[in-house]
């Protein structure tokens, strides 16, 4: 039987797999139960393996062709990549070597390249660790990094990059009048707690109570600037897993809460229940709600391109082919949505994208669509908002290079549309 340090990598690898043989995000395979026979601390090792290798995916592979006159099988290519990144970290070459040759030697196609393996990964283990740092960055796939590019220009691309390498900390979002001192992490600007070295997230102060919520910082900002009042209602479209359920909630807001996925809705009843907050849950097409409302929040459905230094398996698992789909989509939700808005109201149309036709260009067609549209501004003014990041539409245009010096933020867009009184 397999030690457990060989049990996760051996998952790891096969994580692996499925995200550059097959396309599958992890997430997928998480949800399908691909660690789900491993002990707790060996799927939290496996996941971190298998993150960290993604994202110095290059890195690896530049190390490891000066010693391959050809590539090897995929699950081999993984196991040389996997034991690279572990060797360049720090591990034990020892540990390392050992167990991935042990996990090659037993596949049955692929058993006789375990001398391969052994070989490679000793050459690794002597060179790798002082090269590491001095490779570039890796970089986004073509298809992605250009239009990035062009929308951000080449040395903010580069510095994106440099943020998706780097792994990302923990945010938390705290109910009102929770103290961040007993959790011991950095106050940001923005009122988020970040915690550097995170343990376990069930294990940190609070959790049992319901003090907080895993949010990250940037995710955090569009309900601040929506600044929920006690008492109104609020309809918060594809809510799932429910952060911004949550904040507004904990404002006092009688917040309804919609996502097509019931899978996800009861994720998000799990975490009302743990924080003690309140809202009525509804599982439905966002397409086909009716109803008015004082404020709506539309986190719309996107391509997901703001959270690769959370998510680096999304360059690997997508082409892009899928996006016009997803932006027609984004139009006609925001249209839908500007229908179910009370006059004067007020709607958050937000993306956990780069790209700047899932933020920017959404917002400035639809200003021509709606004659009773128009950008709140001031709604930006809010703690910790840098005014360079507003964009010339009016919205927040948020990127993973800021904030680089306290490790970065998710890629957003946000903007406030008030309606005509």
């Amino acid at each position: 039987m397999s030690d457990p340090a060989t049990s996760a990598r051996r998952s790891a690898i096969y994580l692996l797999d499925q995200v550059l043989g097959e396309q599958r995000l992890l997430a997928e395979c998480l949800s399908a139960g691909a660690l789900d026979k491993l002990a707790p601390e060996d799927r939290a090792r496996a996941q971190r393996l298998a993150v960290e290798t993604l994202r110095g995916l290059e890195r690896a592979d530049r190390l490891l062709q000066k010693h391959l006159q050809k590539k090897p099988p995929l699950s081999v290519h993984n196991a040389l990549r996997v034991g690279t990144v572990e060797l360049c970290q720090g591990e034990a070459a020892h540990g390392v070597v050992n167990s991935m040759v042990d996990i090659v030697s037993r596949n049955r196609r692929y058993g006789r390249l375990k001398g391969l393996v052994n070989a490679v990964l000793r050459k690794i283990a002597a060179e790798g660790p002082e090269a590491w740092p001095a490779l570039r960055a890796p970089r986004l796939p073509k298809w992605l990094r250009s239009p990035l590019a062009q929308a951000w220009g080449n040395e903010a691309m580069l510095q994106i990059e440099l943020a998706h390498l780097a792994s990302a900390p923990l945010d938390l979002t705290l109910k009102p009048g929770v103290d961040p001192a007993a959790l011991g992490g950095e106050v940001l600007p923005t009122g988020s707690v970040r915690l550097h070295d995170a343990k376990q997230v069930s294990t940190l102060p609070g959790f049992d109570a319901g003090d907080w919520w895993v949010q990250d910082a940037a995710a955090a900002l569009p309900v601040k600037v929506l600044d929920p009042q006690e008492g109104e209602e609020i309809l918060d479209l594809c809510a799932a897993p429910g952060g911004k359920t949550m904040q507004m909630a904990a404002a006092g807001a009688k917040v309804t809460a919609l996502d097509i996925s019931a899978n996800r809705m009861e994720r998000v009843q799990e975490n009302l229940t743990r924080t003690g907050l309140q809202a009525t849950l509804i599982t439905g097409d966002a397409l086909e709600h009716q109803g008015t409302y004082d404020a709506i929040l539309l986190d719309a459905p996107c391509s997901a391109t703001g959270t690769i230094r959370r998510h680096p398996d999304l360059p690997h698992a997508k082409d892009g082919s899928q996006f016009g789909e997803l932006i027609e989509l984004q139009a006609r939700m925001l249209a839908h949505a500007w229908g179910l808005l009370k006059p004067g109201g007020r709607l958050i149309f937000c993306t956990c994208s780069l790209l700047p036709d899932e933020g920017e260009v959404q917002v400035e067609e639809a200003l021509e669509m709606f004659p009773d549209m128009e950008v709140d501004r001031t709604a930006l003014d809010r703690a910790g908002i840098n005014a360079d990041w507003r964009s010339e539409e009016g919205g927040l245009r948020l990127r993973p290079d800021y904030w680089a010096d306290r490790g970065g933020m998710d890629g957003f867009y946000v903007a406030c549309l008030r309606k005509s009184a």
